[in-house]
């Protein structure tokens, strides 16, 4: 063979290699923010100009009907990294609030990023966790020991922890090749910075930082001498182009998946140097709404500058709404909606707890300007991924259980992808949506906090359920409870059996870790809900 018919036939391979890359594994980025309502980004109507989520939405699709699956932080994580909706976890209501609580990821249990690193991915998460570890226990005559002797101080656990040994059954032990990251809320201590399995340094002071300017709230505990929660967001960013960088000149040519869960725009309020005071008419809240676009606009540059734009999907959304104790009154008094148009905010059972933000861009694989109407759920990763790569029917029956694939909608499909999607308060209740039918099984909105001042006082009576047709009242203003038992039965059944089954996707069936259903009153009415 010549020199000549040598280089086309090498320059040929590495086409067709670049292009079975750009193809069939794509780089996936996976950017969740944090406490993010609907009407947030400035193209859904936000004060604050997103100029990177705009150019999301417009070079890629939009979802309007994308929900998170749990209205609080630790579920949804759940939710996300298995394909499995958080209440078959042993976490029934609530996060996970203390430093020590134990890891709620099973590393036995096949994970997205554990799918992905046997599909011949790169795997790495930046950016906050929320999902536990096992650590090590101090010694109770240690000096670390010693400063439990005050009962607020203890009640997290950060001082019960031993930070010089490293801790299990945290993201490198469940399917990501490394980690840099934080164990939990900017506002649940320790304040330090963990990689792979290891804290970064030791905690030697006592640190809290209070919800935003207009308050003193504060958890206290244990903190590296030096974290300081307003260059967390400028952190994640850095160690986000770095990885990217280092990826894209890797010359295996592996694709990545990069897992970026941010600390904003979640209390406590602490926008960076260069953001705080930038919207000093609204708030820090504002700046801090600024500062986490700009993360997701460094990332995308950072695409670009490394020449791996097309060959990557990115995806943003949020864990759960917005977060109604946020005092910002100047930005809701000149008209600031995060729910945009829904009732509720997070923790709720109503629409502004769970629907959240959901853009996806894939330049030339989804149509710029696109907007899908469909439902999503955030356990859909697993499945969709699993799609996109071809893989879906090698999915276990004891992974993605209810887990179902957009990439479809990607593509332009408007069919539905979902037989119903279960919603879960932060109290432990239940509601379930088929079809434009939604069924509440409380009175009220199923725990969360008082609503923001800008959202009017709504009262919808109710004996014991709630039933709304969303397509005809997407604010959730009139309970058809009496007007439609037989859709509240057939609601329920359906309840009923995605909980029994173990499952929402077709296979065997398979087990909760407990029994999920909590709440009494509706147990007594409708006992097919009980175990």
């Amino acid at each position: 063979m010549n020199t000549t018919i040598r280089t086309i036939f090498i320059c040929s391979l590495l086409c067709f290699a670049c292009a079975a890359h750009g193809s069939d594994k794509p780089n996936i980025i996976l950017i969740l923010a944090d406490d993010m309502g609907p009407g947030e980004p400035s193209h859904a109507g936000g004060l604050v100009p997103t100029p990177a989520l705009d150019q999301m939405a417009n070079e890629g699709m939009q979802f309007n009907n994308a929900h998170t699956s749990s209205s609080v932080c630790t579920p949804t994580r759940y939710g996300i990294l298995t394909g499995r909706y958080n209440w078959r976890s042993r976490l029934k209501k609530g996060v996970l609030s203390a430093a020590d609580s134990p890891a709620l990821m099973d590393p036995n249990r096949l994970s997205l990023p554990g799918f992905l690193q046997q599909s011949g991915y790169h795997t790495a998460c930046i950016g906050k966790w929320h999902l536990g570890v096992d650590w090590v226990k101090a010694e109770s005559d240690s000096h670390v020991a010693d400063k439990t002797a005050s009962g607020h101080k203890a009640k997290f656990g950060s001082w019960n922890i031993d930070y010089s040994q490293p801790f299990r059954n945290g993201p490198v032990d469940v399917g990501f090749d490394e980690a840099f990251f934080i164990l939990s809320s900017l506002d649940m201590p320790p304040y330090v910075y963990l990689r792979n399995d290891r804290a970064e340094q030791v905690p030697t002071v006592e640190r809290g930082f209070p919800h935003n300017e207009y308050n003193d709230f504060q958890r206290i505990g244990a903190a590296a001498e030096d974290f300081d929660a307003s260059e967390c967001l400028a952190t994640w960013a850095e160690q986000s182009r770095s990885y990217i960088q280092r990826q894209a000149s890797d010359s295996s040519d592996k694709p990545f998946f990069l897992y970026l869960p941010l600390t904003s725009p979640h209390t406590p309020v602490r926008p960076g140097k260069n953001f705080k005071g930038r919207y000093k008419q609204y708030s820090w809240y504002a700046d801090f709404i600024a500062e986490t676009d700009w993360v997701v606009e460094q990332v995308l540059d950072q695409l670009a500058a490394s020449g791996i734009d097309d060959e990557t999907l990115v995806i943003f959304t949020s864990d759960n709404g917005f977060a109604p104790y946020v005092e910002i009154p100047k930005m809701l008094a000149a008209g600031y909606h995060p729910s945009g148009d829904f009732r509720g905010s997070k923790g709720s059972l109503y629409e502004g707890g769970h629907r959240v933000p959901f853009l996806v861009r894939w330049p030339g694989k989804v149509s710029a300007g696109s907007t899908s109407e469909t439902t999503v759920c955030t356990t859909d990763f697993l499945a969709t991924f699993a799609d996109i790569l071809g893989e879906k029917e090698s999915l276990p029956d004891d992974a993605a259980e209810d887990s179902f694939s957009f990439y479809p909608c990607m593509q332009g499909d408007r069919q539905p992808t979902r037989p119903q999607t279960i919603h879960h308060s932060i109290s432990g209740k239940f509601a379930i949506r088929s079809g434009d039918w939604k069924l509440i099984l409380t009175t009220d909105g199923g725990g969360g906090w008082a609503g923001f001042t800008n959202q009017p006082k709504l009262v919808t009576p109710s004996q014991s359920v709630q039933l709304y047709n969303m397509a005809d009242d997407p604010g959730e203003t009139k309970n058809l409870e009496d007007a439609f038992p037989e859709k509240i039965d057939a609601l329920v059944n359906e309840l009923a059996k995605a909980l029994a089954e173990g499952r929402t996707t077709p296979g065997e069936k398979q087990m909760n870790d407990g029994w999920p259903y909590l709440h009494q009153p509706t147990l007594d009415r409708f006992p097919q809900l009980a175990e």
